[in-house]
């Protein structure tokens, strides 16, 4: 996937917590606990794209993270993500 400045991408991120949020996906249990483990999409815009396989990538409140992009758990919004979820980019 070809990435270039001022593109937006959806991030998966994993995460675990006694209580998910309401945009949480993807809910499991613990086995043995009260803990639930699921999966929350960050809207982000992509600030650069380095040459050495990363890019870096800025999010709604102005932090910056740095991601692999062979990372399976991103893909580029299109344009109904856009139009649906505007207010999540920025």
């Amino acid at each position: 996937m070809k990435l270039e400045v001022g593109d937006f991408i959806i991030v998966k991120k994993f995460k675990a917590s006694t209580s998910p949020s309401p945009r949480a996906k993807d809910i499991s249990p613990a086995t043995h606990g009260d803990t639930y483990s699921y999966r929350i999409d960050k809207y982000w815009k992509v600030v650069q794209v380095l040459d050495d396989g990363t890019i870096e990538i800025e999010t709604r409140g102005g932090k910056r993270h740095h991601i692999d992009r062979r990372h399976l758990g991103f893909r580029k919004a299109n344009l109904l993500d856009r139009l649906f979820h505007r207010n999540r980019f920025f």
